[in-house]
């Protein structure tokens, strides 16, 4: 098995692809749309739910069989066809492109992998066994979304406005690092699950600037 190496993309706005319209399929589609991937789907028929976002303008539905020239320009390509050649077709035209491309469930199609991914608002844990156990990946997923809860999402707009405060207030890189070591050893999870959200942010902006208390 390759060594994966793990890498977070930008896909707001940018080229995606999708073959196959299946359930699958419309799982992967999904999860490109929530991301502010622009859509492509090329398949012969479609799932409720792809025809619904069709008519709706979310993605560009071609009604037809894959083709080489449906990857050109596309950023990464996802498949999920019952038909090993076109499988095998699709993963040929884009990885001979240079464009990557998973064969969902065919290891060997693949230049990238999925992770199993646990999100609390900005953040973002992925995890990955390189194609080895997703059933175990699942398993850390669900362990780490018990210990990681709600309260990390508030937490970390905590972080983010105390960041930008300190580019401001703090000019010297070494104050902002001493500044954010003392946010860091501060118990601002306990004050969120406590329902204390505000004096979580108010004593974290204290440490970079006394008057924003």
């Amino acid at each position: 098995m390759p060594k994966y190496f793990p890498l977070f993309l930008d896909l707001q706005d940018k080229p995606c692809l999708v073959v196959g319209a299946g359930e699958i399929a419309t799982r992967k589609a999904a999860q490109l749309l929530h991301y502010g991937a622009r859509l492509t789907v090329v398949a012969p028929e479609a799932s409720g739910t792809v025809r619904e976002w069709a008519q709706e303008g979310r993605v560009h539905w071609h009604q037809r069989e894959f083709r080489d020239s449906d990857v050109e320009g596309m950023l990464l390509v996802v498949a999920s066809t019952d038909n090993s050649q076109v499988n095998r077709a699709i993963f040929d035209a884009a990885s001979g492109r240079g464009i990557l491309a998973n064969i969902v469930d065919v290891p060997d199609l693949c230049n990238f992998v999925y992770g199993a991914l646990v999100e609390r608002g900005d953040l973002q844990i992925a995890i990955s066994t390189s194609g080895r156990s997703p059933a175990f990946a699942r398993h850390l997923k669900k362990e780490m979304e018990a210990q990681f809860g709600p309260e990390y999402a508030e937490y970390l707009e905590i972080l983010g406005e105390a960041r930008a405060l300190g580019r401001e207030k703090l000019p010297d890189a070494a104050d902002q690092k001493a500044a954010y070591g003392r946010i860091l050893e501060m118990d601002l999870l306990g004050l969120i699950r406590e329902g204390r959200g505000e004096e979580a942010r108010r004593r974290a902006l204290a440490c970079i600037s006394p008057s924003s208390d």
